[in-house]
């Protein structure tokens, strides 16, 4: 038995590229915020279960599973674990355990406080979802419970050799841990995580993101000390200053090595606007890298959709880019990485 304190410095984030075993979703149902488009997300999910089988098995949680087993029929059962537990929605992403890994190889679950994005929304059952996984025996190894500290998977970002990148808009929400300042945040990261740097962004945003700018809509680690981030080249969009800035930053960034960044820039995406004709916040940079492929969101925009799986094969060289439709899930403001969370391969 490991016994874990918040000063053992041989635990590791590691990169979303490393190895990993299973990947975590959970199907929507008709007492989530998708009920009045069930048929059109669910083809959503459909595709998207297929996409990960393609590069690792899959645990899907959900109220009911029966009716998932009928839709997922022509797939390998046997790569397929279903947990039956409550849930408010499906942003796995946010409310999944986060997995660091000791010097061996194990794998630690921490389960961390989610709080419905700062209280926007009911987090209840979602909240208890790692609790219930680890408990099943669906997560072979430690769990530890960090429910005092509130942190979504999305917004955080690890390069797998001790540098972190997140933003200051949402890690210091006032609804999240708003007793805590930056340097009482960076610290407990540091240690919770085993890091060496911790990176803040100061700028850079999406209309229509209800997560208060969730580092995985805009700028993400990729090998080779790269960053590939969203980009904006009309003077005319309201994005255009803030994500110029936020280039600026990532320019001025170093690692825990102390060397600058390779940056990449992700088109940004054409425009979608809601039932209330409110935008979207469609973005590429919600991709998700699952052992030797890369599911790569997708808008309906060839032109836009081709030139972002473009930059994601110069990051990616070795991967296969894989486009996932994903028009569905930016209907509730979330995209392919938010809806996903990943667990590594376990070496012990």
């Amino acid at each position: 038995m490991i016994t874990m304190t918040m000063n053992d410095n041989s635990l590791r984030l590691p990169a979303e590229w490393e190895p990993q075993q299973s990947v975590l979703i959970a199907w929507p149902h008709k007492d989530t915020d998708w009920s009045y488009m069930l048929d059109e997300v669910t083809d959503c999910y459909i595709n998207l279960a297929h996409a990960i089988l393609r590069f690792a098995n899959l645990i899907i949680v959900s109220p009911d599973s029966s009716s998932i087993r009928d839709l997922l029929s022509d797939c390998d059962m046997g790569r397929i674990a279903f947990l039956d537990v409550p849930t408010n929605d499906t942003w796995t992403r946010d409310y999944g355990a986060i997995t660091t890994l000791t010097a061996s190889g194990a794998p630690v679950y921490n389960d961390f406080c989610f709080n419905g994005w700062g209280l926007k929304f009911a987090s209840n059952h979602d909240n208890l979802v790692t609790r219930k996984m680890k408990f099943s025996g669906l997560l072979a190894g430690h769990y530890r419970n960090e429910l005092g500290f509130v942190l979504e998977g999305g917004s955080i970002e690890s390069d797998g050799n001790g540098t972190l990148l997140t933003t200051r808009q949402c890690l210091m929400s006032p609804n999240r841990n708003g007793d805590l300042n930056r340097r009482e945040i960076s610290h407990y990261l540091k240690k919770v995580f085993g890091l060496r740097k911790v990176l803040w962004l100061d700028h850079g945003f999406l209309e229509g993101d209800d997560t208060d700018s969730h580092i995985d809509t805009l700028a993400r680690f990729a090998p080779n000390n790269t960053i590939i981030y969203v980009g904006c080249d009309d003077p005319t969009d309201p994005h255009y200053d803030e994500l110029n800035a936020m280039r600026a930053d990532l320019r001025a960034m170093r690692n825990a090595d102390g060397e600058a960044f390779n940056l990449l820039e992700l088109p940004m995406a054409d425009s979608a606007y809601d039932e209330d004709n409110q935008r979207l916040p469609a973005t590429y940079a919600n991709f998700l890298v699952i052992n030797n492929g890369v599911l790569l969101p997708t808008y309906g925009s060839p032109g836009k959709d081709r030139l972002a799986a473009q930059i994601l094969r110069i990051a990616f060289p070795d991967h296969e880019i894989v486009p996932v439709d994903c028009r569905a899930l930016i209907r509730q403001h979330g995209s392919l990485h938010c809806a996903t969370m990943q667990f590594p391969i376990i070496n012990f």
